[in-house]
């Protein structure tokens, strides 16, 4: 039996037949290992292309924008008028939120459990004051002049609204079948609206 290496040519027959047969097992061999060699080689060549190329792409590209520099010249939203006005017309007002309506300032704060609004103008006057109750912290002479004109009415809640010098009360009653809003002014009770009680 005669087996021809390549690489031998002519000369592979000369050797005796197991050497040539060992020499053919060890080629194979080193063929096969150099193969893995290449073929994991090139695995590996194209897992890190593929990856950096991967991660070229994922990256974001972040753009900053500044912003023009903005100077701070007082802590508060409130000049120092409106502030002093607002402590001096309301000692006992609790967590004050102060918002801006054109050129006043509005303030929402709590004042004897009661929550309250108070509108200022830029000097420090006040323009209002509006006082949100329930009917039972209604002043007992308004509460009164109410319970004189709707004798079986429940009052539910009340609005009181100071301007100009002015003490205007607006009152929620519940009468039978309907919800009565009545305003009292200067002893006066006017009745402005009458809704039909939905709640029955």
């Amino acid at each position: 039996m005669c087996i021809r290496i390549r690489f031998l040519g002519d000369f592979g027959h000369l050797l005796p037949f197991n050497y040539r047969l060992n020499l053919f097992i060890y080629l194979q061999y080193l063929k096969i290992e150099t193969m893995k060699t290449h073929y994991f080689l090139r695995v590996t060549v194209a897992l890190f292309i593929l990856f950096t190329v991967r991660s070229s792409f994922a990256q974001e590209v972040i753009k900053i924008d500044t912003l023009p520099t903005i100077y701070i010249f007082s802590t508060s939203l409130v000049n120092k008028k409106v502030h002093a006005a607002f402590k001096r017309d309301f000692k006992d007002a609790v967590q004050p939120r102060w918002y801006t309506m054109d050129q006043n300032y509005l303030v929402k704060f709590i004042s004897k459990d009661q929550k309250n609004r108070a509108l200022y103008n830029v000097k420090g006057s006040l323009i209002y004051h509006i006082t949100y109750m329930n009917g039972d912290n209604l002043p007992k002479n308004v509460s009164g002049e109410i319970n004189s004109k709707y004798t079986n009415d429940k009052i539910l809640t009340a609005i009181h609204v100071e301007q100009n010098n002015r003490n205007i009360w607006v009152v929620n009653l519940k009468s039978e079948g309907s919800i009565v809003v009545a305003r009292v002014e200067e002893d006066e009770v006017e009745e402005v609206e009458r809704y039909t009680d939905t709640s029955i």
